[in-house]
Parts: C-alpha cells; structure tokens; sequence
C-alpha cells in the first residue's frame, strides 16, 4: 500500500502546478479546507481552475486565493453568495472565467470524473439556446 502521509500542509500543496485544476470541498461557507487553500496561496501557484460549489466568502480560502490572482476560471453553481465581494468585481472587470454548472450536473462530472468516465449525458439545457452547436443523443425516445 503507497503511504500517502504527509508532515505538513505546505508538503500535501507541494505536487499542485501552474494550470492545475484543483477541487475544493465545502459548501458555501462552511467546510471549506482553509488551510489547504492558504497554503495554495504561500506556495503561489498561479493560473488554477478552482471547481467548487460557489466562488469563496469575504476574504478568506477560496475567496482569498482569487483575489491574489491565482484561480483563471472558476467552475461552479453558485457564483454568488451573500458574502461574494472579491468574484462579482473581477468577473465584471473581465479579469476570471466562469463556467457554470448546475448543481446535479457538477456533482455527476465529479463523480463520473473521478470513475474514470470520460462523458455523459444530461437533458438539462435540450431546448435552449445553451444547448445550441452542442452534441444532441436521443435515449429511449427523449433527447438528451
């Protein structure tokens, strides 16, 4: 079995690179992996793609490492929270990406993603303009 322990914090962030995707747990404020993401933020990685539910609260964790500039793109449901100041500015300015997702649809990319699943389905925007130009699958008579 490969032992996966580490001595400290800064060790456990040390393999994550410029351009990584990293996942950050929690759910809205709570739960977050602040240490974690402080560490991110001392070993100075920079141009991420953060995946979590929303885009960080006041100015600590998540919200901290975007407003040093080290997320690119933020992959979320919720892009705005009662507390999001530092993403609704640089959003507007131009400065980070957004990708939005619904809630069951990032929670299925993730688990998929992490089954090794390369792709699947949903019907969630058949119909829209966001489904325009994208792939279009018909299962058992419904489109998807």
């Amino acid at each position: 079995m490969i032992d996966k322990t580490v001595t400290s914090v800064a060790e456990a962030v040390s393999v994550i690179h410029d351009g990584a995707v990293v996942l950050i747990g929690g759910f809205g404020s709570a739960g977050g992996p602040i240490e974690l993401i402080h560490a991110l933020i001392d070993l100075g990685v920079k141009d991420l793609t953060a995946v979590n539910n929303n885009t960080g609260n006041g100015d600590v964790g998540l919200a901290a490492l975007i407003k040093n500039g080290q997320v690119r793109k933020m992959i979320c449901s919720y892009p705005r929270s009662s507390n999001s100041k530092v993403f609704p500015e640089l959003y507007r300015a131009g400065k980070i990406e957004l990708e939005l997702v619904p809630q069951g649809t990032l929670a299925e990319r993730l688990r998929a993603g992490a089954a090794g699943i390369p792709a699947f389905y949903t019907p969630t925007a058949v119909g829209t303009p966001l489904a325009e130009g994208k792939e279009l699958r018909e299962f058992e008579g419904a489109p998807t």
